[in-house]
């Protein structure tokens, strides 16, 4: 019964409340339930394609592309109308080069707006400034003194084509006359042009730069290059593999020379270790060598080899202070061990203060002693290499003796 009463939504009769039975109660009221308005459909934007709007999802409430975004103004990008404004008239227009001399007229499309301007490809028209001189000048300043044995007329030949082929001295070596001159190369012609430009200059008390034009180093810098570029795929090869070799090489001499240098500390710190504390008898005074020992331990500290673990706070094991720091490195501490086992030492002996302080000390001077094989080993190699390149130079100088 209670399922029907929830259905037909009556009252539990054994509730508190005692309602009265009515006849809307059972069957219900007549009255239509009020029922929402549709909500109204946003409108596509004028200028947005259907496929673009049907993509949008609007929110509750909203009704225009427009409230979807913070600026006004609704859809930005509208469609583009094409067609619709008036074309620019364009004409067929004379126009004249400022670069030419000879007054050449000539035709092409042009907006009809743009027919008075000037030229727009005259801006292009930078030419250089070449250097003109009087007869006075040139028997004054210009002879040639240089060895090249250039004459008046080759000179004015010269500067002549500078004018005409503007400083472009590809065309002019092309173009010099040597028919009437004797060869020059085109370093030769530069070096001449830029020799007089710059005694003009001098001469003239001019505020210009200079230029100073080396024929013999840029032929040599076109030879190279040409060199270069006439190389086969085998000369290539080889000298990539020398590259590499030299690479490797430059690797190896910094690292003999960090080496090296790392020895010259070694020997330093033990020599300075050596005359602070140089050998003495046998102290029998107990109280004497422990006043001393603080001592002992800081300036060990100072100019040791190696840097065994210090004292930490708490409870530390004695053996401790015999352990190789890891900044020694694997191989050296290997080479240390196999030093010991060829003389039957153990590689961890009984840790008292005595024996821990004696086993470092050893242990020092065996690393001191690993690193000068070392030294010495690669100055016999730099050695032999300087020989060997002694003796190849000596047997090269037999052979142009003998030439």
């Amino acid at each position: 019964m209670a399922d029907v009463r929830e259905i037909l939504e009556i009252n539990d009769p054994t509730s508190n409340e005692s309602p009265t039975v009515t006849k809307e109660a059972i069957i219900g009221s007549n009255k239509t339930k009020k029922t929402s308005k549709p909500q109204a459909i946003a409108k596509r934007p004028e200028g947005m394609n259907r496929e673009v709007f049907a993509l949008l999802n609007f929110e509750k409430g909203q009704q225009n592309v427009e409230d979807m975004s913070t600026t006004s103004g609704g859809y930005k990008q509208v469609k583009a109308k094409l067609g619709r404004s008036r074309a620019r008239r364009w004409c067929w227009a004379p126009f004249s080069n400022p670069a030419r001399t000879d007054g050449a007229s000539l035709h092409h499309w042009r907006r009809a707006a743009d027919v008075a301007k000037p030229y727009a490809f005259s801006k292009f028209n930078i030419q250089p400034k070449v250097f003109t001189y009087t007869p006075e000048e040139y028997e004054q300043y210009l002879h040639d003194d240089t060895g090249s044995n250039w004459t008046r007329e080759e000179t004015d030949h010269l500067f002549s084509l500078c004018r005409t082929f503007h400083l472009q001295f590809v065309v002019i070596y092309d173009r010099f006359d040597s028919a009437r001159f004797p060869n020059r190369t085109m370093e030769d012609l530069i070096e001449r042009y830029y020799d007089i430009r710059n005694r003009l200059i001098k001469a003239r008390g001019l505020d210009e730069k200079i230029f100073i034009f080396d024929a013999a180093h840029e032929a040599s810098r076109k030879s190279q290059l040409e060199k270069l570029y006439n190389r086969t795929s085998e000369e290539v090869k080889e000298e990539e593999m020398l590259m590499v070799e030299l690479k490797a090489i430059e690797a190896q001499r910094k690292e003999r020379v960090k080496g090296q240098e790392g020895l010259v500390r070694l020997m330093t710190a033990n020599e300075k270790k050596e005359a602070k504390h140089p050998p003495s008898g046998r102290k029998s005074a107990k109280k004497k060598s422990l006043k001393k020992k603080g001592d002992h331990n800081q300036s060990s500290t100072d100019t040791a080899i190696i840097k065994f673990p210090e004292k930490s706070s708490g409870v530390w094991l004695r053996s401790s202070r015999m352990k190789l720091p890891l900044s020694i490195g694997q191989k050296k501490t290997k080479a240390v061990e196999q030093f010991l086992s060829e003389y039957d030492l153990p590689p961890a002996p009984m840790p008292t203060e005595e024996i821990c302080q004696a086993f470092n000390d050893l242990r020092e001077k065996i690393l001191l002693l690993l690193n000068l094989r070392q030294l010495a080993d690669n100055c016999e190699y730099e050695a032999q290499t300087l020989k060997h390149k002694l003796e190849a130079i000596n047997r090269s100088r037999e052979v142009l003796q003998l030439k």
